[in-house]
């Protein structure tokens, strides 16, 4: 019998309003979400309601009215709510991540149509509206950083919104550099630019020689290793450095542990010498036995995983 706890498994309308309220959050970067309740973005006591008759003081009522609906899943109400706030009072910054939360919250990866884009984009453009007044706020740094990430996924991958969200990251460092989610978030999106070059290059060879198929898992052949060398190894090396400072910051972060063994099996991609090829892959196979201790030690023990952003791919 297992000596962790079993979770209750109650059903019933709490239940189900719990779960649906999950789903909605996981869509956004942990990181943010907890960042928000910080600053009070999800907490209903988040606006201390000022002298009765003022704009702040309905602005505080209606905030704080959006923020029970946001926690009952009622987002329409929410939304209308949080834009109400910022127009009375348009320098309540707490309102501005909040509705920029709910667009968010809204917002589905991988969903293709016009009206989801929208949700996103509309997140991006309220947390910037909070980054003009407030440059250094991490959670509107971080907010865009996981939306444009979340609206980046597909095959392939929009490397363009990649690259913007890997910017936000790098901005949250110059801001605090201790945490290690922007470093972990970095070497997923190097990761993500590299993996697509190579199946790109994989797919070419595959086209330029039939009758000599490279599988996913063979070596590249030495010409496109020499290409992919030349276009991803920096890409790959700036992943491995920001997932090793992840993981020294972290030190069980398996999560890290296996997005490095990722980039390193596509380092191995640009060797062009087989025992420079096995060294990548050793080092790859190394982190894969290392991150399964740990979830084998967390899981003894019942230990909850380390917290961590939301991983979209």
């Amino acid at each position: 019998m297992s000596p962790c706890p079993r979770k209750s498994n109650n059903s019933g309308k709490a239940s189900a309003l719990l779960l649906a309220l999950l789903a909605v959050l996981l869509i956004i970067s942990k990181s943010a979400f907890a960042q928000i309740q910080r600053t009070g973005g999800a907490d209903p006591s988040a606006c201390t309601t000022p002298a009765a008759g003022s704009d702040t003081s309905e602005a505080c009522g209606l905030l704080n009215q959006g923020i029970r609906a946001f926690q009952a899943g009622d987002l329409d109400i929410a939304i209308e709510a949080f834009k109400q706030a910022k127009t009375l009072e348009p320098t309540l910054i707490k309102a501005h991540l909040s509705l920029a939360m709910a667009y968010a919250s809204r917002y589905v990866p991988g969903a293709a149509s016009e009206e989801n884009a929208s949700q996103g984009q509309q997140a991006v453009e309220e947390y910037k509206e909070v980054l003009t007044g407030d440059p250094n706020n991490l959670t509107a740094i971080d907010g865009i950083a996981a939306v444009l990430f979340n609206m980046a996924g597909g095959s392939p991958p929009d490397l363009s919104k990649l690259s913007e969200s890997k910017y936000y990251r790098q901005r949250h460092l110059a801001v605090q550099n201790d945490d290690p989610e922007p470093y972990y978030w970095i070497g997923v999106i190097d990761w993500d630019i590299a993996n697509q070059a190579n199946k790109d290059l994989r797919a070419s060879s595959n086209l330029e020689s039939p009758e000599k198929p490279v599988g996913e898992n063979d070596a590249m052949p030495p010409a496109k290793a020499i290409e992919f060398r030349a276009d991803n190894a920096a890409t790959i090396e700036d992943g491995i450095t920001h997932l090793t400072m992840a993981i020294d910051r972290r030190p069980e972060y398996d999560d890290a542990m296996a997005y490095l063994n990722l980039l390193y099996r596509q380092k191995a991609d640009t060797e062009t010498t087989p025992e420079a090829r096995a060294a990548d892959i050793q080092a790859a196979d190394d982190l894969v036995d290392k991150a399964k201790a740990i979830k084998k030690h967390r899981a003894k023990n019942c230990a909850p995983p380390p917290t961590k952003g939301f991983d979209s791919n």
